[in-house]
């Protein structure tokens, strides 16, 4: 804060969308000071499909506002970049964040699998447990079938006796 305004202005100005909108966020200098209009919405979006990356697929995509703008699938994206997500997604492109060769942030494969397998319990729903309890009927009766199948042929072959 001991920077004039007109060199956080400059800063600001270099920013892409998401840093720009934490910037805004810090304090209200900032939030009155940085700008997060259409033009720098547009530049991300552009600077996303360049890069082969996910971007928000429904087409009402509203640029009006930040709230609107970030509701649905932009939130989720921004989530992404900030654990280094894209980074691990593109291999080869290096750190999207900070722009280096390597992302010295991307998590290990454990790792990956350990989120993987909470996300995988937070989105345990009824829908889910019914298809399992249906899984696990038809595995019964197949086993029951199996079973009876075998005890049938058996009554069939000639006993030896």
């Amino acid at each position: 804060m001991t920077l004039p305004p007109e060199i956080h202005l400059m800063i600001s100005k270099q920013l892409i969308y998401p840093d720009a909108l934490s910037l805004k966020f810090v304090n209200r200098h900032f939030y009155h000071l940085v700008d997060t209009g259409v033009r720098l919405k547009v530049d991300w979006l552009v600077e996303r499909r360049r890069l082969h990356l996910e971007c928000p697929n429904n087409r009402r995509c509203d640029l009006g506002s930040d709230l609107r703008f970030c509701r649905g699938s932009v939130s989720l994206l921004m989530q992404r970049r900030r654990e280094h997500i894209e980074c691990e997604s593109r291999p080869g492109l290096g750190c999207l964040i900070y722009g280096t060769r390597t992302c010295a942030h991307a998590r290990q494969l454990r790792t990956r699998i350990k989120r993987w397998m909470h996300n995988q319990r937070n989105q345990y729903t009824a829908e889910t447990g019914w298809t399992l309890l249906g899984l696990h009927a038809i595995i019964i009766i197949l086993a029951l079938l199996v079973l009876w199948w075998r005890d049938g042929r058996k009554s069939l072959l000639p006993s030896s006796a």
